[in-house]
């Protein structure tokens, strides 16, 4: 806790921004984002992109490796199984782009627990070679499978629609990302701020004590 920061109540303990500095900082940060399109080149919102795309993918990984003290060298794996599956619902099944996104969390998370499940009973270094296996599994399903996945040439997908508005150029697409990466960084703040996040960190410190206290580790 910071010098001379005192909490009179609980609403304020409860606060996501819990000073007038970061809330400052914070909307200084956030009116950048915004003007950033505008006095950008290309390249730069290119990067910008790349950018947005792997904070979106380092978020589950903060909270599998930073607060529950996990460690994955397999993420970018469910990554890519999300992706290839968005692609191919979208250009074998003509979903649309927006439609395919729950699903392809969904079939992720599927193969996150085809992999998790039977790795609950290792940690440590045995867990990261089991990531690790995982990841070369998959990397192998991608590149080999090419009826499906079209090999090392990837699937060309359609762009995004939203009516007659198609996200082409790369400053449209800064708006997807940055909407995605602010819906997932608040998502996932208020989660580690819930009972949920507190028996993260709880199995993270020590997961024999928070099994001793009625933490379930199999459901966390």
């Amino acid at each position: 806790m910071r010098c001379g920061d005192f909490k009179e109540d609980y609403i304020k303990d409860e606060e996501i921004f819990q000073s007038y500095f970061v809330k400052f900082w914070l909307t200084l940060f956030f009116i950048f984002l915004i003007i950033f399109p505008f006095i950008a080149n290309h390249y730069m919102l290119y990067v910008a992109n790349m950018i947005g795309f792997a904070i979106i993918g380092a978020i589950g990984l903060n909270l599998l490796t930073g607060f529950t003290g996990q460690i994955s060298l397999g993420h970018a794996a469910f990554i890519g199984v999300g992706a290839y599956t968005s692609a191919i619902m979208i250009t074998r099944l003509g979903f649309s782009f927006w439609l395919s996104l729950p699903f392809a969390g969904l079939v992720a998370a599927l193969a996150g627990m085809i992999i998790g499940i039977p790795s609950l009973r290792v940690k440590g270094l045995y867990l990261c070679i089991a990531t690790l296996a995982a990841q070369f599994i998959f990397e192998f399903i991608f590149v080999h499978w090419e009826s499906m996945t079209k090999g090392i040439t990837g699937i060309h997908i359609p762009p995004p629609r939203v009516g007659s508005l198609e996200f082409t150029t790369e400053k449209e697409f800064y708006w997807i990302t940055l909407f995605f990466v602010v819906l997932g960084v608040g998502y996932a703040r208020n989660l580690v701020r819930s009972k949920m996040g507190r028996a993260f960190v709880a199995i993270r410190d020590r997961d024999l004590a928070a099994e001793i206290i009625g933490i379930n580790l199999f459901r966390y």
